[in-house]
């Protein structure tokens, strides 16, 4: 299992010491909030970019915008190493998902909790991940909603080579449920950055 602390929960204040709690994880999850997709406003390319040399984890940059065609490159360039968008966005979803490809990262789509898994099967077989979203995105410290995670096992049964990566609620108390519904990658905010021992709770969350 793959560990994506999620940049949301960090301290905004010290981005650099932050990053470097997530040091042991597997990926770093970035979310891009545009406040009209989703009620609240996050971060920019710049971010990333400045993020870029100060970690070795695969940025996982989640871009939770009306219209994401537009900035595919521009975070692929800031460093982005995989590109995830909403199956719900305003874009033709055909279209955003070669214009990640053709960046060179590696493309992911995600779906809100009330959208079914049958969204995703048009576009399945062009993508390496798909993101399950189990809380309203938006905000993070959310409590996960279970019923989400039903979504998974249509998602591998359609497409076996997917990563499927859980974002929302995701804690000690979650885990179970994640695991035995089949998360391949778990997103981690509040979980990780807010632990007393941020390597610790990476290796639990991992199962190690």
């Amino acid at each position: 299992m793959y560990i994506a602390p999620s940049l949301l929960a960090a301290d905004f204040s010290c981005f650099a010491q932050e990053v470097e709690k997530a040091a042991t994880a597997d990926y770093l999850h970035i979310d891009i909030m545009d406040g009209r997709f989703v009620p609240n406003l996050s971060m920019g390319p710049q971010v990333v970019e400045a993020l870029r040399g100060k970690s070795r984890l695969v940025f996982d940059v989640h871009l939770m915008l009306e219209h994401p065609l537009p900035y595919v490159e521009v975070f692929r360039k800031a460093g982005a190493d995989r590109i995830t968008f909403h199956v719900e966005c305003a874009d033709n979803p055909a279209q955003v998902i070669e214009a990640i490809l053709a960046s060179g990262a590696k493309a992911g789509m995600a779906v809100k909790p009330a959208t079914p898994a049958e969204a995703l099967l048009p576009y399945g077989e062009r993508l390496s991940q798909v993101t399950v979203m189990t809380v309203e995105p938006g905000f993070g410290g959310q409590s996960l909603i279970p019923e989400a995670l039903k979504k998974i096992k249509a998602i591998k049964e359609a497409f076996s080579h997917l990563l499927v990566e859980i974002d929302g609620g995701v804690n000690r108390e979650t885990l179970p449920l994640c695991r035995e519904a089949g998360a391949d990658v778990l997103v981690a905010g509040t979980a990780i950055f807010r632990a007393e021992d941020p390597a610790a709770e990476i290796a639990f969350l991992r199962g190690e």
